[in-house]
């Protein structure tokens, strides 16, 4: 089985153009040694070549994180939370009016403008900055930074209007989520430690410095998270999305969840409510394993990363996948190959340097064996030079790419595995996955290994597509908004009649 394994990933490889090794192509100076070297980077790194007996493993343990997670009595313990996000259905394309979405997430903030017509939309964006002193005073000093910033914007786009406007929050930071307009703050972090916001309801805040100015007129209608609006976003586009994922900085999913599997929620009555009965989970896939059950899979080199993180044994399925480690991944495994002597010609100490090795290296590195055509690696020995390593053969240049490759088909297949599980528990027969984040914009064939292997972990009877995602924290914002205006008004209205 493992020398199949072997065999397998040595063939995608030489059709990528990594198999130049055995290709006798005379532009290349490869010599015995070099191939006994290959041979030994094989078994080092067989460790990270996962089968689909593997991935529906994976897969399995995922449904059963997930039902964990759903459980009222088990879902406090479980490692993916299965988190409610109250948001009950996606653009159906009747979305009319005005809206406004605010993006919080780092030291830059973000007010948009989204005029919808049906399925036309019109964005207009502003981006304001949070200086640190603001980041570190007082909570009321922050939401009255936000408030000004957002009248300023209405100001500017004159766009003030009688009845007050609804707006969508994304707010990226963790929270316990009560509904769909109640989230607590469990803790800041990105640098933010404003004070007297932990465990408050950020839209209580929010609101609380709309109304001190009194010169905007808010209606909060949703807060939500990212991936939630990556999901909105795309299904603007396609109304059969039903599943949203990020693969970048870091990693996480969310899908359409029938309301009746959320116990978790059921003393909420939300099926009575005459509202669809349907809600998005936000999954926090990231977590998976945290309690273990991915151990299978990790690594020695998995084991060495995670340790060095401010969070180690936490966030470990995103850890394998996301565009923060993947490069650090690299890195360590190259690491042990320069000082077994494989690598380098022994040099190691510039690649032994913590995070010297970023992500946006493992994608240029790749991009250059696809498309050069001259088998000079220009890209990779520059690479290797900024570095600082010296010593770099075009054996060297291969077997980097080698490496790279096999953590990026890693981190693919283990997101496959993940979209796999959503798309053959919700048993739909067609669903839009729409995805967003660096990995999958940028990496040269991470969106293509993810399609090729979701389709052999699906169910056949099902069929699905991926769709690239754009601004989920902003015009996805904004689309929930006009979601739960849209529902809301139709539930006055019944109610009214009746």
């Amino acid at each position: 089985m493992l020398l199949e394994l072997a065999s397998s990933f040595a063939n995608r490889f030489a059709t990528k153009g990594y198999g130049i090794f055995e290709s006798g192509d005379e532009r290349l100076p490869i010599n015995d040694r070099d191939l006994e070297n290959r041979h030994k980077i094989d078994e080092i790194c067989r460790s990270l070549m996962l089968n689909d007996d593997d991935l529906q493993r994976v897969m399995n343990e995922l449904l059963k994180a997930m039902e964990k997670g759903l459980n009222r009595k088990t879902a406090p313990q479980a490692a993916v939370k299965m988190l409610p996000s109250f948001v009950r259905a996606v653009p159906n394309g009747t979305e009319i009016g005005n809206f406004l979405a605010l993006d919080l997430g780092g030291t830059n903030f973000r007010v948009l403008l989204i005029k919808l017509n049906k399925r036309n939309a019109d964005m207009a964006g502003t981006i304001f900055r949070v200086p640190e002193s603001i980041m570190r005073g007082t909570g009321e000093g922050l939401f009255d930074h936000i408030a000004e910033c957002m009248a300023r914007f209405m100001e500017e786009k004159d766009i003030k209007q009688t009845g007050k406007l609804p707006l969508g929050f994304t707010f990226s930071f963790p929270c316990r989520q009560e509904g769909l307009t109640c989230a607590k703050l469990i803790n800041w972090t990105k640098g933010f430690s404003a004070s007297n916001v932990e465990d408050k309801d950020v839209v209580t805040l929010l609101r609380e410095a709309c109304q001190r100015r009194k010169d905007i007129d808010i209606d909060v209608v949703a807060v939500l998270n990212d991936t939630v609006g990556t999901l909105m976003a795309c299904a603007f586009k396609e109304n059969t999305c039903q599943i949203g994922v990020i693969v970048g900085t870091g990693s996480n999913a969310c899908y359409m969840e029938k309301i009746a599997n959320c116990d978790k929620i059921k003393d909420l009555h939300l099926e009575e409510d005459g509202m669809p009965d349907e809600m998005i989970i936000n999954t926090e896939w990231g977590a998976f394993g945290d309690d273990g059950a991915l151990e299978f899979v990790r690594t020695c080199f998995d084991r060495e990363v995670d340790e060095k993180t401010i969070n180690p044994g936490k966030q470990l399925f995103e850890k394998m996948i996301s565009g923060m480690y993947m490069g650090e991944i690299v890195r360590v495994i190259l690491a042990r190959l320069a000082r077994q002597n494989l690598l380098f010609n022994g040099d190691y100490e510039a690649i032994s340097k913590p995070h010297s090795f970023p992500t946006k290296y493992v994608s240029e590195v790749e991009k250059e064996i696809l498309e050069d055509e001259e088998r000079n690696f220009a890209k990779t020995m520059q690479i290797l030079e900024e570095i600082g390593t010296e010593q770099v053969s075009v054996a060297d240049c291969i077997n980097v790419a080698y490496v790279c490759s096999l953590v990026s088909t890693r981190a693919a297949y283990l997101c496959a595995a993940g979209i796999a599980t959503l798309l053959n528990r919700m048993q739909k027969p067609y669903v839009t996955v729409g995805v967003d984040g660096s990995v999958y914009r940028f990496h040269p064939t991470f969106p293509h290994l993810l399609d090729e292997k979701i389709k052999q972990l699906v169910d056949k009877n099902l069929k699905y597509q991926l769709m690239l995602s754009e601004d989920g924290s902003g015009r996805g914002a904004a689309l929930v908004a006009a979601v739960a205006t849209r529902i809301r008004n139709k539930s006055c209205s019944q109610t009214s009649t009746n």
